[in-house]
């Protein structure tokens, strides 16, 4: 894992401690949108993992249902010889 998906996860994981438990659960999907971002980065990395952030937090509105909804796997690479 990189210094900066590093740093993206260590930011996360203090808003989940700290400040999350002061708002009302909002959250339509599992995992929570927050545990969704760590994840996402820590898989993926802090470019990838951002891009899925938005696509998620995007998704989080009132009129979608929700439901569960896990971080993509990362996609094996295959490397052909030319």
């Amino acid at each position: 894992m990189s210094r900066l998906a590093a740093a993206v996860a260590w930011l996360i994981r203090g808003y989940q401690r700290f400040l999350s438990p002061l708002l009302p659960r909002a959250c339509r999907f599992y995992p929570s949108c927050s545990e969704y971002v760590r994840e996402a980065v820590v898989q993926h990395g802090a470019g990838r993992g951002s891009w899925l952030a938005v696509r998620r937090l995007v998704r989080c509105h009132p009129f979608h249902p929700g439901g569960y909804d896990p971080v993509p796997p990362r996609a094996l690479r295959t490397w052909k010889e030319t």
